[in-house]
């Protein structure tokens, strides 16, 4: 019986959803494919072909796009299957259909890998969870698989394949070591994006940024690059790049949105498209072996990489923009079961671990010690103190915060009070402390929302006079399932301006701030609550 291949089914949202030793396994087929193409070997390419008609894949192209699509069109047909597509202008999206529902027709007509290109980021992240259980209800024989075509200034994981790819074509295949030059808008483009985690494949990576501080790569891209071990140098221009001694011999250029920057950009849009354009005079300071590379298309007024450079040997862009095409066919065979059955994963998937966040404290047996009160508090009989509120910060940011906790819980119509103070026996550091006296009972949904809203507070409940329970709570690993909860990137498919009923979730990454599941975007504790983004 054969095997069922570990990519069935798969779904590619990010870089990250196939891991470097799956990555590398892609390109080895894609280069057994590529070379079979060129040699016209129809036994080797037809170990490859899904050929089956009703095995539907479907385009949905909701933003402009032609080298994207038309690759995976020819992808698709190369392997002989049901191939439609879905364009904005006829969809049910102009009559306001939420993405889920439309995914969900789609499913049950036998499609089973949807290409997706949205300015909705995180939009197929989403899809991946809600058609799965779609499928699971209505037992559809396969759960829908969704590919990434590029979504807003978020990601592009095919881009980023087919990037790889050519790199290690003109890395002789090797994956030891990559510098990389990035040029142009760093801070809009989503091929560069998908790179800060797509580069591991090579074991030493160095990353030259070269961009005006308008255009320049966000700072958690950076921040990702450095976590994982690259090394990254800066430059405000293509000119300041060359000043020094040390320049990549591979360069992948962008192409400058300036149009999305405002009246203030454009004013200066001359001075900042020279400084990421290459000119002629630059060629001499170019070294041997070098390689430009471009997602494309190039501007055809303002092309970062003039024309005047086509029948150069610095031309890697036409041949990564035809890999792009061997690329998808592979990665459509994978995600279909054709290809795929021999590869054994050396590293099975790490399992979530649990991980507790709210921590009684045993009060039995505890030793009385001296009651130390916070200046200008006064003890209460019964009810709970939320106490060691953002300790060390200042009193203004403090007071704000306490208010967003309060709402939180929900607390604000009850009686009692904020305070601000010093307290214990360290008079050099601020901290919060909420009071409410009376009956105030909280549940354990109350106590993760604390966590997740005062991460560091601990929490009193008194009773008669003395402290019945004590909780120390520290930030969770994940939030979710609360309705206030939303991230604040306006373009994620989980912000409520977008109506599509995506409830929102985030995850603790390693410095302690939450990431938005579908978008990636970072935010603190303090960020994701709606009441603090109204």
């Amino acid at each position: 019986m054969k095997n069922k291949s570990v990519f069935t089914g798969r779904s590619l949202c990010v870089i990250e959803d196939f891991s470097n030793e799956e990555r590398r396994y892609l390109f080895e087929q894609a280069r057994i494919l590529k070379a079979a193409m060129e040699h016209h070997d129809e036994e080797v390419l037809s170990r490859y072909r899904i050929d089956d008609r009703d095995f539907g894949i479907y385009e949905v192209f909701l933003e402009d796009s032609t080298r994207t699509k038309e690759s995976f069109r020819n992808a698709a047909n190369f392997h002989h299957a049901k191939v439609n597509d879905l364009s904005s202008e006829s969809s049910s999206f102009n009559k306001g259909e939420s993405y889920a529902d439309t995914f969900f027709t789609l499913s049950g007509y036998a499609n089973t890998i949807f290409i997706v290109r949205s300015k909705l980021e995180g939009v197929c992240r989403w899809l991946e969870e809600s058609c799965a259980a779609y499928a699971a209800r209505n037992q559809l024989w396969r759960k829908p698989a969704f590919i990434n075509a590029g979504d807003g200034r978020h990601e592009h994981p095919t881009q980023e394949l087919l990037d790889e790819f050519t790199f290690l074509e003109d890395n002789d295949y090797s994956c030891e070591e990559l510098h990389l030059a990035l040029v142009g808008d760093l801070f809009h483009g989503r091929t560069v994006h998908s790179k800060a985690d797509g580069l591991t494949i090579f074991d030493r990576v160095r990353i030259d940024l070269v961009a005006p501080p308008e255009l320049a790569m966000p700072e958690h891209y950076v921040q990702k690059m450095v976590d994982n071990g690259y090394v990254v140098r800066t430059f405000d221009s293509i000119d300041a790049y060359l000043a020094q001694g040390d320049v990549a011999k591979k360069w992948y250029f962008t192409r400058p949105q300036l149009e999305r920057m405002g009246e203030r950009i454009l004013k200066r849009e001359a001075e900042l498209r020279r400084s990421i354009t290459f000119r002629r005079e630059l060629l001499p300071l170019i070294g041997e072996g070098t390689k430009f590379y471009h997602p494309l298309p190039r501007h055809k007024q303002h092309p970062t990489i003039p024309t005047f450079l086509d029948a150069t040997s610095l031309n890697g862009w036409e041949r990564q923009s035809i890999n792009g095409m061997y690329v998808r066919i592979v990665l459509l065979a994978m995600i279909a079961g054709k290809i795929g059955e021999e590869f054994v994963p050396s590293e099975k998937p790490k399992a979530a671990v649990w991980e507790e966040y709210i921590h009684e404290v045993d009060l039995t047996d505890r030793p009385l010690k001296e009651k130390v009160v916070s200046e200008g508090v006064q003890p209460i009989h019964n009810g709970l103190v939320i106490d060691h509120i953002l300790r060390g910060e200042e009193p203004g940011a403090i007071r704000d915060h306490m208010r967003l906790i309060s709402s939180v819980l929900g607390l604000d119509e009850s009686k009692g009070g904020e305070w601000v103070s010093t307290g214990g026996k360290d008079r050099e550091r601020f901290k919060g402390i909420i009071f409410r006296p009376g009956e105030v009972g909280l549940s354990r949904k109350h106590l993760k929302r604390l966590a997740a809203v005062a991460p560091g507070c601990t929490l009193n409940l008194i009773k008669d006079g003395k402290v019945a329970n004590k909780f120390r709570l520290s930030l969770p690993p994940r939030i979710y399932n609360f309705e206030d909860l939303a991230c604040t990137n306006e373009a994620c498919i989980s912000h409520p301006d977008q109506d599509e009923g995506v409830p929102a979730l985030f995850f603790r990454c390693h410095d302690n701030h939450f990431v938005c599941a579908y978008c990636e975007t970072r935010h603190t504790f303090k960020q994701i609550w709606k009441s603090r983004n109204k």
